[in-house]
């Protein structure tokens, strides 16, 4: 029986040794993915902490922007009331001033604070003047006729007067535009 026996030395060494290598083969392969996988994964955390800061900011930008133009087609809706209170005014001759003092003032009042809210809540008038260089950003041009005395792109004659919403334009100025001058 002793030739059939091994000794534990002989017998470990024999067996340990491919177990051992496998074993690091193994681990170094595991930690090797364990790497990789961290690496993606902290690659997507860092891509989705960005996309969460782009998001805040967007909200942030886009409550600010409802806050200063949530209003905009109350706004550009009530330019229509200004611009007949406007014309409603300017039909007023001397005699029906005098006959209607009361209403005439009471549409004055009216067209006032209408104006005094307007510029409470950053409308301002686009009110180009006679001469003035026609401006494709602010105006919008209703024609265009050859004036003598004047330049190509001028202003000729104001036909509506146009509104800006902080920096939104709610409506162009209407106006007529020199072209060149037929000699």
């Amino acid at each position: 029986m002793a030739d059939s026996q091994e000794t534990p030395a002989e017998t470990g060494a024999e067996t340990e040794a491919p177990e051992a290598l496998d074993l690091h083969a193994a681990l170094d392969a595991a930690h090797a993915a364990f790497e990789v996988e961290r690496g993606e994964m902290r690659d997507r955390l860092m891509r989705s902490l960005a996309d969460l800061e782009n998001l805040r900011k967007r909200s942030e930008k886009d409550r600010r922007e409802a806050g200063i133009y949530g209003g905009q087609k109350l706004a550009r809706d009530m330019l229509a009331v200004y611009d007949y209170l406007g014309q409603a005014l300017s039909l007023i001759d001397d005699e029906t001033r005098d006959r209607a003092k009361g209403m005439v003032d009471g549409l004055d009042l009216t067209l006032r604070e209408l104006t005094n809210i307007f510029s409470r809540h950053g409308i301002v008038r686009v009110a180009p003047e006679v001469g003035d260089q026609f401006d494709p950003h602010f105006h919008e041009a209703m024609f265009e006729a050859p004036v003598p005395g004047t330049k190509a792109g001028q202003i000729v004659q104001v036909v509506t007067e146009g509104f800006r919403l902080h920096e939104h334009l709610l409506r162009p100025a209407q106006v007529g535009v020199s072209s060149t001058p037929a000699k």
